[in-house]
């Protein structure tokens, strides 16, 4: 495979692989203040992603994919809120283990990773469309 091909492969693996980890993290940050719908149940839980190398045999590259989505088995932050629904008997809620600026901070790493990638794109698509019209002159 020739390189810039192969650059183009590499950083679209990159790209799925950010955007996955995007998705994620919004979700995450969507269900921040998610609890459980009886009292005492659990709420949302943190989800994670884990990127691992893949060898694509086909082509001699190692690529990014997501290795796993799980989730964290953090404990769950305990608030006072005897008024809802999802209140035990002493009026704790069961929170998501989610803090929202570590997710923010996530969010803003996995959006430079993307955009890295994405001018590896474009630099390698500008680089091939030169090599055409240089070799139609």
């Amino acid at each position: 495979m020739d390189p810039l091909s192969a650059a183009l492969k590499i950083a679209g693996s990159g790209l799925e692989a950010q955007s996955t980890r995007l998705r994620v993290v919004s979700e995450n940050i969507a269900n921040a203040r998610s609890t459980g719908d009886t009292p005492g149940a659990d709420p949302y839980r943190r989800k994670t992603v884990t990127f691992g190398a893949e060898m694509d045999r086909a082509n001699g590259l190692t690529t990014v994919g997501v290795k796993k989505l799980g989730e964290d088995t953090g404990k769950f932050i305990q608030e006072y809120d005897p008024g809802n629904p999802a209140a035990d008997q002493k009026g704790y809620v069961k929170m998501p283990n989610i803090n929202v600026l570590v997710e923010m901070a996530d969010m803003r790493e996995a959006n430079r990773s993307y955009e890295a990638n994405l001018q590896t794109v474009r630099q390698a698509r500008d680089l091939i469309s030169s090599t055409i019209d240089l070799l139609k002159n």
